[in-house]
């Protein structure tokens, strides 16, 4: 596009020229200011875009200017009737009816689209920084990442700064686990309910950016201690059919095809992104144990090792049509279908040492293996419509919407365990079982909110939200009868257990520029509402015995909470400015933190909720600071604090129980609300693209967690120093081929019972484009050292255990995708327009 903009510039030099020569020679009598703004329709400012002035009584006579770097123009204009038009390259000019000029006008914001037939003409060469940074939040573009060809969210996630996924697809901001997921501005089944799994199963190539949201203005939900993640879809705004498909191989063994197509009129826009993957997903785990006794005179020692086959089918779906009702006002309707399912085999082998013998230390006394084959299927959909009405082109708009979730997932596991060595004198006798877990969650959400601009420089929100979910989860445990070989129903894990939580929100905020300072203040107030009912052949005073807290089986508890925010830029040159935020946030429980009953993936380490948890509340203070230097190094960096309140940590602690077949004593872990925790960090991130050919972008984040409290008489604290930093290169080298290297590294850490080693993963591609840029083929590896794995100590005061575990094995996949009536510029310029979008589910930009 060099060479085409150069052209325009010079175009639009001389017909500046032209209308300044044309201005002289018929000025005369009044004059007054026309003054506007052009931009694309992601809202983009259009530098020399042309804006001119027709007479209509002598259509001879021209006059008009161009727009400035900012998109705006301000032209005085003799008094008089004329046709207004603006005109970019490769857009469709707009046109104004005739207009009486008799007093200074503003014509406020003019939107120009794409031309269809003039795309070829564009094409843009230069690859500009891919970080915006707005009161509340950063941009990221990571459209073009050749690592997470033709994988999935959770992949792409992991290459955004200040963001880490965690062996198991967790995802943490800053190091902190509470984060919230929402899609285009709303929570969605497409990010999961209340679990980031559904991420794994999505395609990267949907997402056009990724909002990180670490001082969340007011507008938003307070859910979500660590902040707020907001992917942004593809939506392409072109005339026309265009679209992409991407198809795939890979090892271990996975297919994958997916499509984004898009097609558009003056009136609808329809678009689709659709993908199908089947992979085999395997990983293992280790675990060396050795409680100190079950008395004093019976000390053992016990060694696990588990492998994990894991085949997963999923197909999802996600069709919308936007129709334009006017110029200035649309509704758009989304549906979203995912069907997963899912087959898991673990096999678990177990070998006990006899310890007690201090001569004798480590003699093996028995082995055992456990088989459980678990089959998962998983259905989710989701409707929404959104509603906009804009009354000017100044950012003067409502918006509605409306949402439903629904999401049933049905999982059935079948355990099988014997017996293949024994040393001890007992011959334990081991059942068969059977478990079966439904899951039936529903979400409905009703939100509008208000944008008024006051002046240029100030602008009014305000809205309302709730958000209705009920989850209702059906358990049934069958053990074999041992004298009939028969399956029967286990009444004291059985159990039904419904939880509903329901948030309603109402919001304001104001924002305003006051010389070199932007200003951004805001407060929330939501009342929330956690209700759970627990049904079970056991009474209340049973539940309590049999499980050691204290259990209300039908319980109803509110929270009103006001949350206010902060957020200040200080623009010190337009590459340079400094960004101060404050806001208090919320941390409610799920609900399988909260459902009692414990888990039955493991005989020995089991995992119990409680439904006593109370939300935690937070209050963190973020100063940032982001520096461009000539579009080629730019550096953002940030220095944070936060405090949480009523924390609820997880804790593993002795049940006092012992298995009925081998006397191995049961180890649960569960959540409760015990702690204070203090998080003070900083980060620092670089993007340098020195030459046409290499790009670099890194950054690190150094931070400390201070956890206090006490839990059952016992102190626990701990003081956790931790670090992970990334960095990526990206080549290009000869014949355009293009290559990538991403590295991670997650330092060691501490928590209230154990260490964490740190982690190394790097992943590697290389890409090349055919065809004038419509074929893409890449290769890439990601875990080329197959070292993503998690290696941690824990200690209590009854045992302590050295595990790894590695959820996903190294993988290498194979990507073909073509495109058809786009262009590799479309990437590119999105890439640019990174952040000057719109907000995607009426969260409008200040």
């Amino acid at each position: 596009m060099i060479a085409s903009i150069s052209r325009h510039r010079c175009s639009a030099l001389f017909f500046s020229f032209f209308f300044l020569l044309s201005f002289s020679a018929f000025a005369q009598g009044a004059q007054y200011e026309v003054s506007g703004k052009v931009t694309d329709e992601q809202g983009t400012p259009l530098e020399y875009a042309t804006i001119s002035f027709q007479s209509t009584n002598d259509p001879d006579k021209l006059t008009g200017g161009i727009t400035d770097a900012q998109g705006n123009f301000a032209i005085e204009v003799p008094e008089g009737n004329y046709v207004i038009t603006a005109e970019f390259i490769g857009f469709s000019p707009k046109k104004f009816p005739a207009r009486q000029i008799n007093s200074d006008i503003e014509m406020g914001r003019i939107v120009l689209g794409m031309a269809a037939g003039e795309l070829e003409e564009v094409v843009v060469t230069a690859e500009t920084t891919q970080v915006e940074v707005r009161l509340d939040k950063k941009i990221y573009n990571i459209g073009k990442d050749l690592t997470t060809a033709g994988g999935t969210v959770a992949d792409a996630l992991n290459n955004v700064p200040s963001v880490a996924v965690d062996i198991e697809g967790g995802i943490s901001l800053r190091g902190n686990e509470n984060v919230r997921i929402l899609i285009n501005g709303k929570p969605s089944a497409m990010a999961g309910f209340g679990n980031t799994d559904v991420l794994s199963q999505l395609p990267a190539d949907a997402i056009e950016r990724v909002e990180v949201i670490t001082s969340p203005s007011a507008r938003y939900d307070a859910e979500g201690t660590a902040g707020i993640l907001n992917i942004i879809l593809k939506k392409e705004k072109t005339l026309g059919f265009n679209g992409s498909v991407t198809a795939q191989v890979g090892h271990p063994d996975q297919v994958g095809l997916s499509a984004n197509v898009n097609y558009r009129t003056d009136k609808f826009n329809f678009f689709n992104t659709t993908g199908f993957r089947y992979f085999d997903a395997p990983g293992n785990a280790f675990s060396d144990t050795y409680y100190f006794a079950r008395n004093e005179a019976d000390p053992y020692r016990l060694i696990e090792d588990r492998d994990m086959q894991r085949l997963n089918r999923n197909f999802n779906t996600n069709f919308g049509v936007e129709y334009y009702i006017t110029d200035m006002s649309s509704i758009t309707a989304t549906a979203f279908l995912r069907y997963g399912e899912d087959e898991d085999l673990t096999t678990n082998m177990s070998r006990r040492f006899d310890t007690s013998d201090p001569e004798n230390r480590g003699i093996l006394v028995r082995r055992t293996e456990r088989v459980e084959a678990e089959m998962e299927e998983d259905n989710s959909y989701q409707f929404s419509i959104n509603y906009i009405n804009k009354f000017n082109n100044s950012g003067h708009q409502l918006t509605a919407d409306l949402q439903y979730e629904n999401d049933a997932e049905t999982q059935t596991s079948v355990v099988n365990e014997k017996l293949l060595l024994n040393e001890l004198p007992d011959e334990p006798d081991f059942f068969d079982e059977e478990a079966v877990t439904e899951e039936t969650q529903e979400e409905y959400l009703i939100q509008a909110d208000y944008v008024l601009p006051i002046g240029e420089e100030s602008q009014f929100e305000a809205g309302f939200r709730g958000n209705f979910e009920e989850e209702l989860t059906e358990y049934v445990l069958e053990l074999e009868d041992p004298m009939t070989g028969n399956f029967v129903i286990n009444d004291t894990l059985s159990n039904d257990f419904t939880y509903n939580e329901n948030v309603l929100s109402l919001y304001s905020q104001y924002g305003t520029k006051i010389g070199d300072f932007s200003f951004l203040l805001g407060l929330r107030l939501e009342n929330t509402q956690l209700k759970g009912k627990i049904e079970s052949e056991l009474t209340e005073a049973e539940l309590q015995d049999a499980y050691g807290i204290p259990i209300d089986t039908d319980f109803d508890n509110n929270y009103l909470g006001l949350f206010p925010t902060v957020n200040i830029i200080y623009e010190i040159d337009e590459r340079e400015n400094i960004t101060i935020g404050y806001n208090r946030r919320i941390n409610r429980p799920r609900g399988w933190y909260m459902n009692p009953f414990p888990s039955r993936s493991s005989r020995i380490n089991i995992f119990q909720g409680n439904p006593n948890l109370e939300p935690a509340f937070s209050n963190a203070f973020d100063v940032g600071y982001l520096k461009r230097w000539d579009e080629k190094l730019t550096l953002t960096s940030s220095v944070y604090y936060q405090r949480e309140t009523n924390s609820f940590q997880r804790i593993e602690e002795s049940t006092g129980e012992f298995t009925e077949e081998d006397g191995i004593l049961i180890i649960r872990t569960i959540p409760v609300n015990f702690a204070t925790n203090t998080r003070i960090g900083a980060e620092a991130g670089a993007l340098y693209n020195p030459t046409d050919w290499l790009r670099l972008n890194g950054s690190i984040n150094f931070f400390q967690f201070d956890t206090e409290g006490e839990y059952r008489g016992d102190f626990y604290s701990a003081k956790n120093t931790s670090w992970f930093a990334r960095f990526s290169s990206k080549l290009t080298l000869p014949a355009e081929i293009q290559w990538q290297t991403n590295a991670f590294y997650r330092g060691a850490s501490e928590d209230i019972q154990g260490t964490q080693d740190g982690l190394l993963s790097i992943d590697m591609a290389v890409a090349k484009e055919f065809f004038n840029e419509t074929l893409s083929l890449s290769l890439n590896v990601r875990d080329l050292l197959n070292s993503r794995k998690r290696e941690s100590i824990s200690t209590t005061d009854f045992y302590t255990r050295d595990s790894r575990f590695q959820w996903r094995q190294r993988s290498v996949t194979l990507s073909l995708t073509y495109r058809f009536n786009q262009q590799k510029r479309d990437q590119r310029r999105n890439e640019r327009d990174s952040g000057n979008g719109e907000d995607n589910g009426g969260e409008g930009e200040f």
